[in-house]
């Protein structure tokens, strides 16, 4: 008798547990729901990604969507760099804080076109740093992902983290199709030895790269305009011709994209005649021009093609 009722007990805890578990699987259905809806709203997703840090990928990612929305685009900027959020300083948002509706975030406005998230502005000091381990991270980049309340944009420009690891593995798995992969690297060597390792991590997640852009492309002499090869010069464009992806452009080291950066404007607006801009502006434009199909009736043509399967 005994044994019948802790095998009827038994029985009876093994159904208990399960009750949970269901529950947390509809949870998980419901929050890809919601992502893949948000995603939908999101004509393109362009991933700024870069093989090493101190490359200028924020400098990148934030002229390239303030150029964006200067071409009559809607553009939201994610910064997911969880550990060096740049963006709220090259944006003039320093200091700014988010809004939360419900269990939304409300992007800060920069201008009628381009809306802003960052972890900075999540943080109550500029001295805090992030101490956060891998699944902390996945699930803030989740959450800003699923969350953010952007409505309908033609591009989201998501400024990841350096390298291959945690951050640009889960933004890249989590944003879904169509999305695509502008790559960062500096002339030198050794910049080019890192970021070849990035076009094959966008290889392996069947992610289209757009293209390589070579920043700190030589210096120029702001006494005599005379071009000075610092970390050498064309490395990313025989990166670019070695492992077969389109080259985007070559952006030169100049003193006017230090002080739009520290003064919190857009180089493109600051300074649109400055030789850095015009590079800039050449690279947009070679994103631009890859819109295939001006009438489509979703919220803009992508130039990325669909992942394959």
């Amino acid at each position: 008798m005994k044994n019948q009722t802790d095998r009827r007990n038994d029985k009876n805890a093994s159904r208990t547990t399960e009750l949970p578990q269901v529950s947390g699987e509809t949870d998980q259905a419901l929050e890809e729901l919601m992502l893949q809806g948000r995603m939908d709203e999101i004509g393109c997703k362009l991933l700024v990604l870069s093989g090493k840090g101190g490359v200028g990928k924020s400098t990148v990612a934030t002229n390239l969507a303030a150029a964006l929305a200067a071409s009559g685009k809607r553009v939201g900027l994610l910064d997911i760099d969880v550990h060096g959020p740049s963006v709220p300083t090259l944006t003039g948002l320093e200091g700014r804080h988010v809004a939360v509706d419900g269990e939304e975030f409300i992007p800060v406005e920069l201008n009628g076109n381009l809306s802003v998230m960052s972890i900075g502005f999540l943080l109550s000091s500029g001295k805090d740093p992030v101490i956060w381990r891998g699944p902390r991270k996945y699930h803030l980049i989740r959450q800003f992902l699923k969350d953010v309340r952007w409505g309908k944009l033609d591009y989201l420009v998501v400024d990841s983290p350096p390298g291959t690891g945690d951050e640009p593995l889960a933004v890249a798995q989590l944003v879904g199709s169509p999305a695509g992969a502008v790559i960062v690297t500096t002339p030198q060597d050794v910049a080019i030895a890192d970021v070849r390792r990035c076009v094959t991590f966008c290889e392996a997640l069947s992610l289209p790269v757009l293209g390589i852009v070579e920043n700190m492309s030589g210096l120029i002499c702001p006494k005599c305009g005379e071009m000075i090869n610092l970390f050498k010069k064309g490395g990313g464009l025989r990166l670019a011709m070695e492992m077969e992806v389109p080259f985007l452009g070559q952006i030169p080291i100049d003193t006017e994209v230090v002080a739009a950066g520290d003064s919190g404007r857009a180089l493109l607006s600051e300074r649109s005649d400055s030789p850095a801009a015009a590079a800039f502006a050449e690279v947009v434009k070679a994103i631009l021009s890859r819109e295939s199909n001006p009438k489509s009736n979703k919220s803009s043509a992508c130039p990325f093609a669909k992942r394959e399967a």
